[in-house]
């Protein structure tokens, strides 16, 4: 590549880089988080709308019932609350602060209740008469209802083409026509502007509108025509929210709780020290090491990690992504994932410079940039398709934990092929070209000079390494029949609730307590120090406070700090997401693979991946570690983890081939698990530090994840070598030709300028 050419690609870096850090400091000193209920306490209820013998529940149907319960929320007084239609039939409320549901429940939970009523007057009631404010707030007298929203056919909004505002047009069906007549024929025998001369419009024991008759309409005779307008100078936004009101009170559609979280602001505020002290510690061990390992590399290493941290967090607040729990662990996650990109170039341009003995430092580096870019690209879209999974059939948490890893990925591309890029190309000019000692990439390192003692030789006999796989497959799944899988409420439905206590207490008396109290099935468990968790079958608020009762028999105070229920149909359609987002994952890891490399190392990878899944699954059944939703996150990434080390690894089988196409293939396969061995362990243990600090810093979710996925890393780096390889050479036997290189060495090295890093 010219030298001019080089330069300008430089530049155009440079920019790019200086306009994405600008961007994110402003982003970060503007914008504040949005905290997701898990991290800043309060309740989230999710209704279902069912059909009803006259009406079918669809999206229209569910707008209508939402603007009801906007209202009905409103009248709760919560500050700043969420209310969103999820699907066609399904509604999301989310009420920060509020910790006592009961009362949010019984609201609205209540069938939409439109009704029209005579004006009496205004001053106070008597007999059937009640005091309504109106719209304006001033009280008015109302008598009995005289006919209710089952008698509205529709309301629409339009224009008033007389009056130049916007009118609200209503059809009554059947005998509600007549009772309308009576209504404002009753009315229109007060004088124009008497209150009496009014009908009031109530929802929900609220008036919505009071419109008055018009004087034109004769006493005692009414409206006729089965229809009337209601008109009154509205906006267009106003005419709209009241036909919407009228037509929801009008299409009274039942509404099922079908899940149901309260966190107290206690354990959101735990969590998010445990995240951030997690984040820190991680990212210091992560910094040291580096130094230690990379010198002047690893130096420039650590500021694109913490440009890295500060990009993904900007870029989570540019798209108004709701933190939650799952999306900080996610967070912290995704920073010791964006290691293997920065440890696989540096290994590389080691192993130009020491080995193949390429020359100058910059060029060392520049190629170093090219061989592992095919690596990079590959691993970050295997972890794309899995986090993309997430998002496509999880929700809630879960999905926020998708949307955070796909960022964090995205990112990381950013950092490792223009920011680390632009850094390297300045750093590596001048006195460390003079002194290339001071970079850290001009020694083998302890690992490679292992390396180079090895016989590659070593998977000569594959049936040996599957046999040991088998086995430990094997005893995994023995665990998912022995001890069986213990399921969380997400997938079984029920109901969770985890108190606080004022001392720790004996786990077996709190069971006897709750199973005393009328709740012989439940299981109770520590969850922390001072922390018990009990998950029964779904129940009703009393029975939750007969629980609560139980529990502070035994432990002294007990203040709830959580609780979760779950209906048992979305449970059983979370099970049934998770079966297929996990089926999923793998069908499109291996076509990725089949088409990206090759058949027969796509099986490969897809056998290494399915036995750390098997792995990771049995241990927790061993455990009784619960398998919640966040569980499911931490699998799906596990495969991600997994296939990421297969692509590293066939990524070189593939170039080792092309170079010593003559040589048995299994002795290729084992000269790529040896040549790519120092990046496989300087990555693990740069994304240990991350994960041991959620291990023992986080709380029981986080430290349930980090368990999972520290065994995930452990397995999956292991069954690249015990499962992949042999898998991949056994059916090279069978079928010849896996791993077939690709022409790409000689146009990398046409791009490379004379001691530039491109």
């Amino acid at each position: 590549m010219p030298r001019e050419t080089a330069r300008r690609g430089m530049t155009g870096r440079a920019v790019v880089s200086l306009v994405v850090l600008a961007a994110t400091v402003y982003l970060l000193l503007t914008t504040a988080p949005r905290l997701g209920l898990d991290l800043r306490g309060g309740t989230q209820i999710v209704l279902e709308t069912k059909d009803s013998p006259t009406v079918t529940a669809n999206a229209e149907t569910t707008d209508r019932t939402l603007e009801v319960l906007r209202r009905r929320v409103d009248a709760l007084g919560v500050a700043e609350p969420m209310l969103a239609r999820s699907g066609d039939n399904r509604i999301i409320v989310e009420l920060p602060g509020v910790r006592d549901p009961r009362e949010a429940v019984e609201v609205i939970g209540r069938t939409a209740q439109l009704s029209f009523h005579p004006v009496l007057g205004t001053g106070t009631a008597s007999g059937d008469s009640r005091v309504l404010p109106d719209e304006s707030g001033r009280p008015l007298t109302l008598g009995p209802a005289a006919l209710t929203g089952e008698g509205v056919d529709e309301a629409l909004s339009s224009i008033d083409s007389q009056g130049g505002g916007w009118l609200v047009s209503v059809d009554f069906k059947g005998d509600a026509g007549r009772a309308w007549e009576r209504l404002t024929g009753q009315a229109a025998c007060s004088p124009p502007g008497d209150p009496a001369r009014r009908v009031a419009i109530a929802l929900d024991d609220k008036v919505i509108s009071s419109p008055q008759v018009s004087p034109q309409v004769a006493c005692g005779v009414g409206i006729v025509g089965g229809s009337t307008q209601i008109t009154g100078q509205f906006s267009p936004a106003e005419a709209k929210d009241l036909a919407l009101l009228i037509n929801a009170g009008a299409l009274p559609t039942p509404v099922e709780i079908i899940e149901q979280r309260t966190v107290g602001p206690t354990l959101g505020a735990e969590a998010i020290d445990a995240s951030a002290r997690a984040a820190v510690i991680g990212l210091a061990l992560t910094a040291l090491f580096l130094l230690a390992v990379y010198r002047l590399a690893g130096l420039i290493a650590v500021g694109t990690l913490v440009a890295y941290a500060a990009v993904s967090y900007a870029a989570l607040l540019a798209v108004g992504a709701t933190l939650t729990l799952p999306g900080l662990a996610g967070f912290v996650l995704a920073i010791g994932m964006a290691v293997d990109a920065t440890v696989l170039v540096f290994e590389r341009a080691r192993e130009e410079h020491t080995v193949k003995r390429g020359g100058s430092l910059p060029r060392s580096v520049s190629r170093g940039f090219s061989g592992a870019l095919s690596a990079i690209v590959d691993s970050n879209v295997t972890t794309l398709l899995a986090a993309g999974l997430l998002f496509w059939l999880a929700s809630g948490p879960v999905r926020g934990f998708g949307v955070t890893l796909s960022i964090g990925v995205v990112v990381a591309l950013f950092i490792s092929l223009v920011l680390t890029r632009l850094l390297l190309h300045l750093t590596m000019r001048g006195v460390v070209a003079r002194k290339p000692r001071l970079s850290g990439l001009t020694h083998e390192g302890r690992v490679r000079r292992w390396v180079n003692r090895r016989d590659p030789g070593f998977l000569g006999k594959p049936k040996r390494w599957l046999m040991v796989a088998g086995a430990v497959v094997i005893a995994a799944i023995a665990g998912l029949f022995v001890a069986g899988p213990n399921l969380g409420v997400e997938f079984t439905g029920g109901r969770v609730v985890e108190y606080s206590t004022s001392a720790p207490a004996d786990v077996e008396r709190v069971r006897d307590a709750v199973s005393d109290a009328g709740f012989p099935r439940a299981v109770v468990q520590t969850s922390g120090e001072k922390d018990i968790s009990v998950r029964t079958e779904p129940i009703d608020e009393d029975a939750t406070e007969r629980i609560r009762t139980a529990v502070a028999s035994v432990a002294g105070d007990a203040i709830e700090i959580r609780d979760e229920q779950i209906g048992p149909s979305l449970g059983a359609e979370l099970r049934t997401k998770a079966v297929i987002a996990l089926c999923l994952a793998v069908l499109a890891q291996l076509i990725y693979l089949a088409v990206r490399f090759d058949w027969r190392l796509g099986v490969a990878t897809v056998a290494a991946l399915a036995q750390d899944v098997l792995i990771i699954l049995g241990i927790f059944a061993w455990l009784g570690k619960s398998m919640d939703g966040v569980f499911l996150a931490a699998l799906l990434t596990v495969i991600g983890y997994s296939v990421n080390d297969s692509v590293v690894v066939f990524d070189r089988v593939r170039e080792v081939r092309g170079q010593h196409r003559k040589e048995p293939f299994a002795r290729v396969v084992g000269t790529a698990v040896l040549q790519t061995l120092p990046r496989t362990i300087n990555t693990g243990i740069g994304v240990l530090f991350v994960l041991g600090a959620l291990l023992f810093l986080g709380d029981g979710s986080l430290a349930d994840f980090a368990l999972a996925l520290l065994l995930g890393l452990v397995a999956g780096t292991v069954s690249t070598v015990a499962t992949a390889g042999p898998v991949a050479i056994l059916l090279d036997k069978r079928w010849p030709g896996a791993g077939r290189p690709v022409r790409k060495a000689s146009r990398t090295r046409s791009r490379e300028d004379n001691g530039a890093v491109v």
